[in-house]
């Protein structure tokens, strides 16, 4: 049988790497429609796109004729309709941290970095390259300082980050690590964070979800 999920995305989109991930987690099939975000002024503003998405944002994820977005809320969709494995752990404390970490990094830090603020910081305020990565630079070192206290030396984190099962959380950090390391923010202040993104990239599912896997990659 053909795949009844379709995701669209971008390669290099951190949100839609999340998503990749977590259907990875569950090994589930899907089509991948990728859109270009910057060819044609962003295919993401097409009108057939945005009947699906008015937001005009990525990822958007299809479950036959029903359209779901916000990385979050897809990853969560897919956990109550594909149970297992988990994303979330079955107590409801170690659901509320896990999600605390994901939000930590899909609210907090990665929208400071998104595309379309980066654009933004050029447009209206001339910010060069060097001055858009400092700005990216500073918000990841700002949200990494936070996470590394989280979840360093707290009993709930085990080889991942709750526990010894990857979840929602890992799926949120190894895309924002590797925005960083496209950044070339120094990273000796978070060994904890540095420890977990080397046991996830060691999985297939983390491997084959990498930006450069993806078939629209350049």
């Amino acid at each position: 049988m053909s795949p009844t999920l379709t995701l669209y995305g971008y390669w290099r989109s951190s949100a839609v790497y999340r998503v990749r991930i977590a259907l990875n987690l569950k090994a589930l099939d899907y089509h991948y429609k990728p859109l270009h975000l910057l060819r044609d002024g962003g295919e993401q503003h097409g009108a057939d796109y945005r009947a699906l998405n008015p937001q005009q944002l990525i990822p958007c994820l299809l479950d036959g004729d029903r359209a779901i977005t916000q990385s979050l809320a897809i990853m969560e969709y897919l956990d109550e309709t594909f149970p297992e494995p988990a994303l979330l752990p079955a107590d409801s404390r170690g659901r509320a941290r896990v999600r605390e970490l994901a939000m930590a990094v899909a609210c907090d830090i990665h929208p400071l970095g998104n595309l379309r603020v980066l654009q933004r910081l050029e447009a209206q305020f001339g910010a060069d390259d060097v001055q858009r990565a400092e700005w990216s630079r500073h918000w990841i070192a700002t949200g990494f300082d936070a996470l590394e206290a989280m979840l360093a030396d707290n009993p709930a984190t085990g080889r991942f980050c709750h526990g010894d099962t990857p979840g929602l959380a890992d799926a949120c950090l190894v895309p924002q690590f590797y925005n960083a390391l496209r950044w070339k923010l120094p990273l000796e202040n978070y060994p904890t964070l540095q420890r977990i993104h080397a046991a996830c990239n060691e999985l297939e599912a983390f491997q084959q979800a990498a930006p450069e896997m993806q078939p629209d990659a350049v």
